[in-house]
């Protein structure tokens, strides 16, 4: 596991910060794993990031765009004034101000032969800011993660399209091109919390109620064939003769669950361009090696199929919001988001027993109430971890009948061996963002 936890000064000389505190932890099931996460401070503008990024297709794609989306988000938000200070140490060949204060994982990888295009395209992206007339105070954050979302996708795309001077950074381009990921960011500010999810990542919100119960606010919505919503719209961008085809077997023309993610541009451009690039590698390239089969999706017949376009959420920070969870989906597969926030929560404020009885327990009959009991007595264990986002993972893999943390459970998930461990559960990435919440308080003066 990489645990990681992080404690943010609550005035950092520039503003306040809506973030006490945050956890962070992995554990893959694949190997390599191919979940990513970032959280960075925005030292040009306003508010915090975070992001978990779940791949697919191998770990490329996840990585670029764990590397470079936030960049892009602070990059939109910040005011023409600041663009310009970037553009001119750019010209000069001067150092560049800090756009963004990472907080990185000692293990965390990144691409070094990429540093230089990545940060060629994003100065790309800030000159259009520049020449855009109406663009005077930066972005909400709203519109920022928005065109972020889209633009890094762009980016991606057209990467894998050019020619480059290494075949090293051919092969990665094309590599994060054909691989893909989804993702859900966070972006927390004084005001509030804007999210913008793309794929089956999930945001929740921890809200404690007056009674001290806990409640699951969710923040985003996961974009999977569940989802009506999200089925209808992807129906309705295809002719009705492929009413039937578009999404079969619950998957993305019976290929990928989650229906929308960077990358994966064998659902977005044509079969002439994807035969074309696959075509100009060098014949000295190993396909296989880079994770690239020739094959076709079925029924590929009116591309493209999958968008990376985010849907976003505000909410407002209120004094009871306590705590943020994002995470990618090997969590949610091993439990509902009231769960997860009650875990947290208990885990918080250590206070498992006392919880009022609700009304339709308070009808239990007195076998039913002594089970309840039990329930509550095996989850009120002191917990192990001081990380919560460890504590979530370890209830993920090793929860037994009442709740509680069973060690024999979870020794036995923890020790599959790498190939099997796959077949039962995903790889899992969770970060836990402490709020602020004084300061949705009104002041009295």
């Amino acid at each position: 596991m990489k645990q990681k936890t992080v404690n943010v000064p609550e005035f950092d000389g520039r503003a306040l910060s809506a973030v006490k505190r945050f956890d962070s932890n992995q554990l893959p099931a694949n190997i390599p794993n191919e979940d990513r996460r970032s959280a960075a401070t925005c030292l040009q503008s306003k508010g915090m990031l975070f992001g978990v990024f779940d791949g697919h297709g191998g770990w490329a794609c996840a990585q670029a765009v764990s590397e470079r989306l936030l960049y892009y988000v602070a990059v939109a938000m910040m005011p023409k004034e600041t663009l310009e200070v970037l553009e001119k140490c750019m010209e000069h060949g001067r150092p560049v101000p800090p756009i963004l204060q990472w907080y990185k994982n000692h293990a965390d990888f990144s691409y070094r032969e990429s540093a230089s295009l990545y940060i060629n395209h994003l100065r790309v992206f800030w000159q259009e800011l520049l020449d855009n007339e109406e663009y005077d105070e930066g972005m909400s954050p709203q519109e920022a993660l928005d065109r972020a979302f889209r633009r890094l996708d762009a980016d991606i795309s057209l990467e894998a399209q050019v020619p480059f001077s290494t075949d090293l950074m051919k092969s990665t381009a094309i590599q994060v091109a054909f691989a893909g990921c989804t993702a859900c960011v966070a972006h927390v500010g004084t005001d509030g919390i804007h999210v913008a999810n793309a794929g089956d990542c999930r945001a929740v919100l921890g809200v404690q109620n007056d009674d001290g119960s806990w409640s699951a606010v969710p923040l985003s919505k996961d974009h999977n064939s569940q989802n009506h919503t999200e089925l209808e719209r992807i129906r309705a961008q295809h002719p009705p003769s492929e009413r039937d085809t578009v999404v079969t077997d619950d998957r993305l023309l019976g290929v990928l669950m989650p229906l929308r993610a960077f990358g994966d541009v064998r659902f977005k451009w044509s079969l002439e361009l994807q035969q074309s690039i696959l075509a100009r590698l060098e014949s000295g390239v190993d396909l296989d090696a880079l994770n690239l089969y020739q094959y076709t999706p079925p029924n590929y017949l009116t591309p493209p199929y999958l968008e990376v376009t985010p849907e976003i959420t505000y909410h407002k920070l209120r004094p009871q919001d306590r705590f943020l969870i994002l995470a990618t989906d090997g969590l949610w597969d091993e439990f509902a988001s009231e769960e997860a926030v009650r875990l947290v929560g208990e885990h918080l404020s250590g206070i498992h027993l006392q919880a009022p009885v609700s009304p339709s327990e308070r009808k239990l009959k007195l076998g039913q109430m002594h089970e309840l009991l039990l329930k509550r007595q095996a989850r009120a264990s002191p917990a192990l971890d001081t990380n919560t986002a460890t504590h979530l993972i370890r209830h993920a893999l090793g929860s037994g009948e009442y709740g509680e943390l069973s060690q024999e459970r979870l020794a036995s998930m923890l020790a599959l061996p790498e190939d099997l461990a796959r077949m039962y559960r995903d790889d899992i990435t969770v970060t836990v963002v402490y709020l602020n919440y004084d300061l949705a308080r009104p002041h009295h003066s």
